[in-house]
């Protein structure tokens, strides 16, 4: 009677070097991403213009973001990776809301400094382009929720509402990126514009 040849299963080596393919498709079409924002701005920036940059098919981009809107999300979040935002959570940790503040600024401008090409592009098309504008309106949310945790911890932030709503408008607005390159496109250095804006939240707060 003849034996039927069992071969090893090969699915799970198969379904590893897909996994690392997906990986490094994602990161191709993400560096490019940011390249072509930097580049050439909004009218070249497309799910078809990606792929063929990168060596792809249309069909494989949107299998692996799904939308623009999810692949900007995912380029942002390598951005702040990539720029130290991930301090943001030893910031907010810090025992004293001056010391939270000083350090929450530091980490803005220092995020904002290290791409301020790119962001001028994104708020740029931000205003033209819906997908865009609400990518950075969720970003600029967890800016305000920030705020919100520093004016709660601030002594004398047992204010009324109407006061401390106009706190947390007003440090969410210092800590932008609109404020900062304003200030930097002024004359000043980054060094000077994070002073300039430390003080200004302070004089909010107290």
């Amino acid at each position: 009677m003849a034996t039927s040849k069992i071969e090893e299963p090969r699915r799970p080596y198969e379904l590893g070097k897909r996994l690392e393919q997906m990986d490094k498709s994602r990161a191709d079409i993400l560096r490019a991403a940011r390249l072509q924002l930097e580049a050439n701005g909004f009218r070249q920036f497309t799910m078809s213009s990606l792929a063929a940059e990168c060596g792809l098919t249309r069909q494989t981009v949107h299998n692996l973001f799904g939308t623009k809107t999810a692949l900007l999300e995912a380029l942002f979040d390598v951005i702040a990776l990539d720029s130290g935002m991930e301090r943001m959570r030893e910031a907010m940790m810090q025992p004293s809301p001056q010391a939270m503040l000083e350090q929450l600024i530091h980490v803005f401008c220092g995020f904002w400094a290290r791409n301020r090409v790119l962001f001028r592009r994104i708020h740029g098309i931000g205003a033209i382009d819906p997908e865009f504008g609400a990518v950075i309106a969720a970003r600029n949310q967890r800016r305000t929720l920030i705020a919100t945790r520093i004016v709660s911890r601030w002594q004398g932030s047992g204010d009324s509402n109407t006061q401390s709503n106009t706190r947390i408008a007003s440090l969410a607005a210092l800590t932008s990126f609109e404020f900062f390159d304003a200030l930097v496109e002024s004359t000043l250095t980054e060094t000077q514009a994070e002073a300039v804006i430390l003080e200004l939240a302070r004089k909010v707060l107290t």
